[in-house]
């Protein structure tokens, strides 16, 4: 890898086609202007079509000469993620990159229409559930991937395999944490699997560091988080986070480039908050192979997808 990989690395990628959950702001919207701007056609997966309208407005300002498709994606709900991905199989014959980015951050305990808890309902769930339901289409298009959009959370974070839905105790950063260590466990676990049945299909994740982005800001607010945590971050931000330009490139990187390896996990190079991506050690549940194994089967239990193969 290069030391300094930017998105003007990023290759050709005419013919590719390339979903991006959450595509209308934030790393999202920063990955559909990248790759549009390099050939892709960018399937643009948002729960609120009228914010999506006015991102993809803001990519054919900047890129216009975007291929982009807006489709309604909601996280919260499995059944409109089957939905998904049925509109999509019926549009499209091949899929090359599935950039499973949409994400909530660290919100009081609500649920999903399905009655999972909302961070791992739809930072996990909902994608494990979007890469399972479009998993003959990804390994029937050669040198496919899936990418898992994580947090440095995921350093601290841990699976309560017990209390998944945090029913009997709930801290919104203990959730946001084990929902942002579920996306970096199931691209490890998926990216093994798919190995061991032979495909060339790979699966990895990454984390964007420390950025200014949306999430943080609704976060904070949604959340009616204290009036120190507030102002600290307020100070905080302007003066440590990176761009969202710089924040998005280890997903560009892990979704993109073709030095990138499946099962690894990818972050900015400076102390793991600021730079350059390179790869990182995320959290040693990672190489736990039970662990990841129980995961794997209570998602395929909650969500009801069994991937074959």
């Amino acid at each position: 890898m290069s030391n300094k990989w930017t998105q003007n690395d990023i290759p050709d990628l005419t013919g590719k086609v390339v979903i991006i959950t959450g595509a209308n702001s934030g790393l999202g919207l920063e990955s559909t202007k990248a790759i549009a701007a390099k050939g892709a056609t960018v399937v643009m997966a948002c729960r609120n079509l009228r914010k999506a309208e006015a991102a993809k407005a803001e990519v054919l300002q900047q890129v216009p000469s975007a291929r982009l498709d807006l489709m309604e994606l909601d996280n919260a709900s499995l059944a409109s993620v089957r939905g998904f991905a049925e509109a999509f199989k019926a549009k499209y014959e091949r899929l090359d990159v599935l950039l499973n980015n949409a994400g909530v951050m660290a919100i009081p305990r609500t649920e999903t229409e399905d009655g999972f808890e909302m961070q791992l309902g739809v930072n996990h769930l909902a994608h494990y559930a979007l890469t399972g339901l479009l998993l003959d289409v990804l390994t029937s298009t050669p040198g496919s991937r899936v990418h898992s959009t994580s947090s440095s959370a995921a350093f601290t974070g841990s699976l309560n395999l017990d209390d998944l839905m945090g029913e009997k105790a709930y801290g919104r950063w203990t959730a946001y944490g084990q929902s942002k260590l579920a996306n970096a466990a199931f691209a490890t676990e998926l990216n093994r699997r798919l190995r061991a049945a032979g495909r060339d299909t790979i699966a990895n994740s990454s984390h964007p560091g420390f950025v200014r982005t949306n999430l943080q800001n609704n976060s904070l607010h949604q959340s009616g988080a204290p009036f120190v945590e507030r102002l600290l971050y307020g100070i905080a931000e302007p003066l440590m986070a990176q761009t969202v330009g710089m924040g998005v490139l280890p997903q560009l990187y892990a979704s993109t480039a073709p030095e990138a390896k499946g099962g690894v996990f990818y972050g900015p190079k400076t102390f793991r908050l600021i730079g350059y991506p390179a790869e990182q050690f995320c959290n040693k549940a990672l190489a736990d192979a039970g662990l990841l194994k129980r995961f794997w089967e209570q998602s395929e239990e909650l969500t009801g997808i069994h991937y074959e193969f």
